[in-house]
């Protein structure tokens, strides 16, 4: 006979080991085995006593824990209004105009020329869902829909003063996050000298459109890139603590709280990084009267009537307060350098 040669336990190849789990469920499995054995040797000698065999865990048990902790990081997750104040920007040298009459002096074109009709007349305007466009000459082009608008970047709160280039003013808390974090997301390209700021088409629901087709709908604005990423320059989804209602430009707006009011683009649906100054609405209709900086400057008049005073609305849009323009809106310390 040959010989045969029985390899000692360190001299086996690790391919030709039992694995862990076997020899322990092997081990697991004799021992049942043994059980049920035992159990059989002793019911036959009148035993009352049973032996059950192992059954192991179903499966689906791991499965019900696995979707439990997801529901649990679900409701984990925190409302995304109110946000908290910016500290910098908590604080202002006037009052907080009230939200019911803020709600209901707008200026917002789309819907109506008059102020106090936008309210009703933006009701039925449907904001979701909505899709807002990054584009242009940028790195990383960006789509958002109604929900990354709330959550793609971090919020904040801000308390801003508002001035019209009508010479009234509000005060506003804003909710939303720097222009400058969705700049930095997308990466614009060296060419890209302007951002332009393209809000919706939608005569069906926007009665202001309807009626007044000749107009260059959509509603465009512009800024330049650097006024873009100034600190202040502010994208806002939120107003009051919450989200922005429609007569306020819901769900996203533009807010440059050193220009007039009719800078700050309402409803967006797509920014373009551009390499040229793009038209702008107002600018069209009136290119005396409505320039592309659109600066706040007390000592600049507007052709039509004088810019060196202001009404600031409070609690009653009837009796405002006067009081004198600030230049850039009470900004300078943050964009004087902008203009030289």
């Amino acid at each position: 006979m040959p010989n045969i040669v029985i390899p000692k336990g360190w001299e086996m190849p690790e391919s030709e080991a039992t694995s862990e789990d076997v020899y322990l469920n092997r081990r697991k499995f004799l021992k049942t085995a043994g059980a049920v054995g035992a159990a059989g040797m002793l019911a036959g000698c009148g035993s009352e006593r049973v032996f059950e065999p192992f059954e192991p865990e179903p499966p689906a048990a791991a499965e019900d824990e696995d979707r439990e902790e997801e529901e649990e990081k679900e409701e984990e997750v925190k409302p995304a209004y109110p946000a908290q104040t910016n500290p910098k920007f908590s604080e202002l040298d006037r009052d907080l105009t009230n939200e019911e009459i803020a709600g209901g002096y707008n200026n917002f074109y789309e819907f109506s020329r008059g102020k106090t009709a936008v309210l009703e007349k933006a009701e039925k305007f449907v904001i979701n869902p909505w899709t807002l466009e990054v584009k242009g000459l940028v790195r990383n082009p960006l789509t958002l829909d109604y929900d990354g608008l709330h959550r793609r970047f971090p919020l904040e709160e801000r308390l801003y003063r508002l001035r019209c280039v009508e010479a009234w003013s509000m005060a506003i808390p804003w909710t939303g996050f720097p222009m400058s974090a969705l700049i930095d997301a997308v990466a614009p390209q060296s060419g890209a000298t302007h951002v332009r700021f393209n809000t919706f088409i939608n005569p069906d629901q926007a009665p202001g459109q309807f009626d007044n087709p000749q107009w260059p709908w959509p509603y465009q604005e512009g800024l330049r890139i650097d006024e873009a990423m100034n600190e202040l320059t502010f994208v806002a989804t939120g107003v009051y603590g919450h989200e922005l209602p429609k007569q306020h430009g819901a769900p996203i707006r533009l807010v440059v709280p050193w220009k007039y009011g009719f800078k700050s683009a309402k409803s967006i649906v797509s920014i373009e990084f551009v390499a040229e100054q793009p038209a702008t609405f107002w600018n069209e209709l009136a290119p005396t009267e409505y320039g592309f900086l659109a600066n706040v400057e007390p000592q600049v008049p507007h052709p039509r009537w004088s810019q060196a005073t202001e009404r600031f609305i409070t609690t009653d849009a009837s009796k405002p307060l006067i009081r004198p323009t600030l230049l850039y809106n009470g900004y300078q310390e943050f964009v004087r350098q902008l203009y030289g």
